[in-house]
């Protein structure tokens, strides 16, 4: 069952807390080093599953670009082409040309733009989850190290 980036950190933190609170014979510090190697391989795991299909939306931003260029390309060499082919200018045909070569290009520039912005607000939320993960880390390790301390001090 899928509990969340957050929750997975966060369980494994404490499950390791747990574990680490019932063994003796090792410092405090060690044990604080154990808790905080579990929650970076807990972090480490769950970016992946994160970051999964930003490449989608990276790629088609570029694509969109590249494909709008194609576009206008093509939409040119019609236009040229009409102009080639008649002898004498062709105001429809050049007209024709160069409109397919705008849509194209409004296409094409449209799709990038909505892909990168989806693309950053996706990335932003990614961060604000690796934020507060972190945060959530901290205070455990920090409970942790306290509680510990304050053990070895009574």
């Amino acid at each position: 069952m899928q509990q969340g980036s957050i929750a997975n950190v966060i369980k494994a933190g404490l499950d390791k807390y747990e574990e680490m609170d019932k063994i003796q014979g090792l410092s405090v510090e060690k044990k604080t080093l154990a808790v905080q190697k579990e929650i970076e391989d807990a972090e480490g795991m769950e970016m992946p599953m994160l970051e999964r299909n930003l490449v989608i939306l990276s790629t088609s931003a570029t694509i969109g670009v590249l494909l709008g260029l194609f576009g206008t390309v093509l939409g040119m060499i019609r236009a040229f082409a009409g102009l080639a082919h008649a002898g004498a200018p062709d105001a429809a045909q050049l007209a024709t040309g160069i409109s397919e070569a705008l849509v194209n290009t409004a296409l094409g520039i449209a799709t990038s733009m909505l892909a990168v912005v989806f693309y950053n607000y996706f990335t932003t939320r990614i961060d604000r989850i690796i934020y507060t993960a972190a945060e959530a880390s901290q205070t455990i390790l920090r409970t942790f190290s306290i509680t510990h301390t304050e053990k070895l001090n009574n």
